[in-house]
């Protein structure tokens, strides 16, 4: 069973929320990048970008990160596979840069550790932030969100599922039960 926390429209509203809190804690767009952790915070990372631009008129550098081979909790088969710095895209320089990761949702944390040496073995940022749609609590590590959409607390048998229209054919947020 699934019950709607938020339809488009507010998660439109909540992403422009978050790109206007972006440029007013960087006092601005210059040495911003913006890096979408896949899978749809890639697709999160695009539309504050975007909007970002439509406010600004600044086209910031935007790149796609894949942490897979940074988690703590890959399968062994991949060990013999090195983390390497292609997992950020080509031409998106992190260094002395102020990165914002985007994610859609932060639950444990563990996702965002991974994205912060995956960024770090890329290069030296001046500053890691982090922007996410859902905070809905469990932190197994000490990690926070900067720009948080909305808070959600969920008890342990709860799934949030963000579904962006890219992948999903819509957009909103559920707060699902688990069986």
């Amino acid at each position: 069973m699934a019950k709607e926390i938020w339809d488009a429209l507010a998660m439109k509203r909540a992403l422009t929320r978050i790109a206007y809190e972006i440029i007013e804690r960087n006092k601005g767009t210059e040495q911003l990048v913006l890096v979408g952790i896949k899978t749809r915070g890639v697709y999160l990372a695009q539309r504050i970008h975007d909007r970002i631009h439509k406010l600004e008129g600044v086209d910031l550098p935007l790149g796609q990160l894949d942490v897979t081979l940074y988690r703590d909790d890959r399968h062994s088969a991949s060990f013999d596979q090195e983390p390497s710095a292609h997992n950020l895209d080509p031409g998106v320089d992190v260094t002395n840069k102020n990165v914002v990761l985007v994610d859609d949702v932060l639950f444990t944390g563990r996702t965002i550790r991974s994205a912060m040496d995956a960024v770090m073995d890329i290069g030296r940022p001046s500053s890691i932030a982090l922007a996410v749609l859902i905070d809905r609590g469990h932190r197994e590590l000490p990690i926070r969100a900067d720009f948080v959409g909305k808070n959600i607390p969920t008890a342990s048998n709860e799934q949030v599922a963000v579904h962006v229209e890219e992948i999903d054919h819509k957009d909103s947020v559920e707060l699902q039960q688990e069986p």
